[in-house]
């Protein structure tokens, strides 16, 4: 602390000291004589600018802002700063460190002139010791902090997630907007080839035979919203088929023509009517225009498809990002499960993951201010994902059983398997613990599965694990209300 800090030591609170610390809420509760009678006070003020403690720093004092603005800030390990939070008078702070044991998380900074009523450790822990109403206000001052903390580093991590994960999700967004561009593409060509053959028609004045057939060919290409589903020998035979009757026909491009066609049922028999009402070129172009009718209706339904990716992704990212925020909400588990698989599909794919889902379709909703939940599917299947050989399974599993301790109450059960090498038996014990990988250096954190653990907790739930060579599976066990869990707990 700067030599220019002004201190005025007291051995009992003076009046004008007292009269500051009656407004500070944390002694709100004390009467006068108890006020009066702390040993060890000190009032401390800074210029704006002057650093109150250091990030890194063991700490030793405990403050209450009498007046003034602090600003908290926090330095990466890169070096660069940011301000987090300022605090405002009546505020205390420093009590973390304290009864933690624990360095300063981060610097506190004179935002303005500011002064401090100051206790340094033997007089906050006589603080502690002999004000019973003081020391319960500490520590639910300090179990909030760290709630918020906790928050922080929890969101921190989501961020970090996405952020390695940003590559892969560009490259989800590209592929199916490549796909649109393409069909929007081809689209405008068929529509203008159709355009074409229709002013073709048009000037050689079609018969009523004529236009019925086209017609009818017509409704039945439009009634096949998606192309039917064949298998491979059965599609090949067909198209095989038509192609070589259009060839006899004279057909242009008949090889081309017959896939697209055959996709919505159109074969030999019934392309009669075309046959017996249309010769020469006119036949030609009569297929040529049913072609590109089915094509359109395939290039609409692959920009559909491809938009519905598009959308998905982003509300999955959304969904991932925000999930928990803010108030009590209702959340679905199998869409929160589903949304993280959307984020993580390109790695499933990358290893040719075969993933079994079974998700229960009556699974109650989760109803909880709790956030983070996401961190918990995503840490769960991407270690699976690392675990498992090429061509490897997962399976992920929901569904609900009533609460071990309370059957009146819900659980919601979730179980993500691999079949993977699984987790050597030296290291099962291990695996929750802080920095604890069994990942090559470079690759694992050891940070996951902890902060898994933690997250499940502050739901209420549990988390258990089973692992031998070819099996590892986790349970979640989540209540389906923390609120009414614990109030029965």
């Amino acid at each position: 602390m700067s030599n220019q800090t002004e201190i005025v030591q007291n051995q009992q609170v003076d009046e004008a000291l007292f009269a500051k610390l009656r407004q500070a809420p944390i002694l709100s509760s004390l009467k006068d004589d108890e006020i009066r009678c702390l040993k060890g006070v000190e009032e401390i003020c800074l210029d704006k600018g002057q650093v109150l403690s250091a990030q890194g720093e063991v700490g030793h004092f405990f403050w209450i802002l009498l007046e003034g603005e602090i600003g908290i800030f926090y330095a990466s390990p890169e070096g660069d700063e940011m301000m987090v939070t300022s605090m405002t008078p009546g505020l205390a702070f420093g009590e973390v460190p304290l009864l933690a044991n624990i360095p300063n998380a981060a610097s506190l900074r004179a935002s303005t002139h500011c002064c401090l009523a100051q206790f340094d450790e033997e007089s906050f822990w006589s603080l502690m010791t002999s004000c019973p109403g003081v020391r319960k206000a500490i520590l639910g001052n300090m179990a909030n902090r760290i709630q918020k903390i906790q928050s922080m580093n929890i969101q921190k991590e989501k961020m970090a997630t996405l952020g390695t994960l940003a590559a892969g999700l560009m490259h989800e967004l590209n592929n199916p907007g490549a796909a649109a561009r393409r069909a929007a593409s081809q689209l405008r060509e068929n529509l203008l080839r159709m355009h074409e053959l229709s002013l073709k028609f048009k000037e050689r004045e079609l018969t009523k035979e004529q236009k019925h057939c086209m017609f009818d060919l017509q409704k039945q290409a439009l009634a096949a919203r998606q192309p039917i589903m064949m298998n491979s020998l059965e599609q090949s035979d067909a198209e095989e088929a038509l192609a070589a009757w259009m060839e006899s026909a004279n057909i242009e491009n008949a090889w081309k023509m017959a896939p697209t066609l055959v996709s919505v049922g159109i074969n030999t028999n019934e392309l009669t009517c075309l046959r017996d009402e249309f010769d020469g070129q006119m036949l030609s172009e009569a297929l040529g225009w049913l072609e590109a009718l089915v094509s359109s209706m395939q290039l609409v339904g692959t920009i559909e498809e491809s938009i519905g990716r598009v959308t998905d992704l982003v509300k999955a990212v959304k969904s991932y990002a925000y999930e928990g925020r803010g108030q009590k909400q209702t959340i679905d588990i199998n869409d929160s499960i589903h949304a993280t698989m959307v984020i993580l599909a390109h790695k499933l794919r990358e290893k040719e993951i075969v993933v079994e889902k079974s998700f229960a379709p009556d699974l109650p909703a989760l109803h909880s201010e709790c956030s983070g939940l996401n961190q918990i599917w995503t840490n769960l299947l991407d270690n699976a994902i690392d675990a498992v050989p090429q061509h490897g399974i997962i399976r992920v599993r929901t569904w609900s059983e009533k609460a071990p301790n309370d059957p009146t109450h819900t659980d919601l059960c979730i179980s993500v398997s691999d079949n993977g090498g699984g987790i050597p038996l030296e290291s099962q014990s291990h695996i929750f613990d802080p920095f604890y990988t069994t990942k090559p250096v470079g690759i694992g954190t050891g940070i996951g599965l902890g902060i898994v653990q933690r997250i499940v907790e502050e739901y209420g739930g549990v988390i258990r694990f089973s692992s031998e060579p070819g099996n590892t599976e986790f349970v979640v066990r989540l209540p389906s209300d923390r609120e009414q869990h614990s109030a029965s707990s």
